[in-house]
């Protein structure tokens, strides 16, 4: 059968779906982009907080809409929208066919044909009250069907989260952290290689977290060596690591091997302690300013990204100052600013929303105003620097640009390179060129090739 599939949400969400993908293609099936041409649409959905929600929802609404005018005949939705309202979307959306929880990946290809599953896949979820699965974690033996531009992929490194974040319902949706061995992750950056990869980027809800629930200290670093030597990658890139579990010997791993990029993710979420306190998130503005510090010594040259939410409940005033002094002394090369979403079944839904919408987005344009400031003058420092840009392909804007990326970019989350000058027919994405920046726009370099 030909099937359509959407996939929203984060880049572990993305795993998911491509694995999904491989096992449909594995079982026989062809994969179409057109939903009016597809037998079967699939959608992956995302639950974090009420934006992403309302995409699946629309998404879903919009994939029943081909099935009720057009060639599908039947509509399977997946991922954590399903995990956290399951009976909902059954009840409310009709036209829904099968529902698969966040551990039901496997259960993918008879959701797709209605029939029984054959051999060692995991039965159908038959009834709230059934006994739940086994926690999944996808393998290197799973077949992937990338989504991703062919010279960067995503590999999961674990699934699931210990930590109790009053704002977040991942725990929840995704079960304890497990993480995957060594020599999984390992097998599956070699295939992807071979497949011509130059860039895998590791993630999970926290990737520094990685080896401890197996009581394996110092995983990570002994899996980012173990990574530095596969033939064929160019970078080796980490996102998503929590302030408590970055360690020593992590920063040296980052630092020590030449694949790695220097480029550590930080989700920080806020500065003032009282805010931090009811988040359930450690530290403070001073603790967190000494790990920055302590980063910055470790691996000179890196780049360091974070991400803030605005308006929690109880943010005042004054802790949103504290929250801009403390970027304005930071100086972070990438930020993202979020507004506080109200989540049911989060413990912070039980704290007033007291902070208004009006205020949450006036905070947050100020931060990325400042950010948006403090990048310009970094940007306009490097003029004149040489670089090496790994090559996305041709610029959406202009088929005769090239757009990029440094060690100090990952896609989709952050800046650009763009290559002027030069014959796009001569590069392909995945190649790696020396270049000169030559100007700053806003968040983006324009370099020109070395010659």
């Amino acid at each position: 059968m030909q099937i359509g599939f959407v996939s929203l949400g984060c880049p572990k969400n993305l795993v998911d779906s491509e694995v999904m993908l491989g096992l449909a293609r594995q079982a026989g099936h062809t994969l179409t982009a057109d939903p009016a041409a597809a037998d079967v649409l699939v959608v992956n959905t995302c639950a974090f907080i009420e934006p992403a929600r309302q995409e699946s929802i629309d998404a879903i609404l919009e994939m029943a809409a081909h099935k009720a005018a057009g060639r599908c005949r039947r509509l399977v939705v997946a991922g954590c929208l399903s995990e956290r309202y399951r009976d909902e979307l059954r009840r409310q959306i009709p036209e829904i066919d099968v529902v698969l929880g966040t551990n039901d990946v496997l259960a993918i290809v008879s959701a797709i044909t209605g029939e029984p599953p054959s051999g060692g896949a995991r039965p159908l979820p038959l009834s709230p009250a059934a006994a739940p699965p086994p926690a999944f974690l996808y393998d290197a033996g799973l077949p992937r069907e990338l989504s991703t531009p062919g010279h960067y992929a995503y590999i999961k490194v674990a699934e699931g989260c210990d930590y109790a974040c009053s704002f977040c319902i991942i725990p929840k949706l995704r079960g304890r952290y497990r993480s995957r061995p060594i020599e999984d992750v390992v097998a599956e950056a070699r295939s992807l290689a071979a497949r011509g990869v130059k860039e895998i980027i590791l993630v999970s809800q926290d990737t520094s977290f990685y080896g401890i629930d197996r009581r394996e200290r110092g995983a990570l670093a002994r899996l980012l060596e173990a990574l530095n030597r596969i033939d064929g990658l160019a970078w080796i890139r980490l996102l998503y690591l929590y302030p408590t579990t970055v360690t020593d010997d992590t920063l040296a791993a980052i630092a020590g091997c030449e694949k790695v990029c220097r480029y550590v993710d930080l989700p920080l979420q806020h500065a003032a302690p009282a805010v931090l306190r009811r988040m359930r998130r450690p530290g403070g503005r001073a603790s967190y300013e000494r790990l920055i510090r302590r980063i910055r010594r470790r691996i000179p040259g890196v780049t360091i990204r974070t991400t803030f939410i605005t308006g929690f409940p109880g943010e005042t005033a004054a802790d949103f100052q504290e929250l801009v002094r403390f970027a304005r002394a930071v100086r972070f090369d990438h930020l993202g600013v979020f507004t506080y979403s109200h989540e049911e079944g989060t413990t912070a839904f039980s704290l007033r929303d007291d902070v208004p919408r009006r205020v949450k987005t006036a905070r947050q344009r100020v931060l990325m105003n400042l950010q948006r400031r403090l990048v310009g003058q970094a940007n306009r420092a490097r003029i004149g620097e040489h670089v090496t840009v790994l090559v996305d392909g041709r610029a959406p804007e202009s088929p005769l640009v090239i757009r990029g990326r440094l060690q100090s970019q990952a896609p989709d989350i952050d800046s650009a390179v763009y290559l002027t000058e030069v014959d796009p027919s001569a590069l392909r994405p995945g190649d790696l060129v020396k270049a000169t920046v030559t100007a700053a726009r806003g968040y983006d370099l324009v370099a020109r090739l070395d010659r």
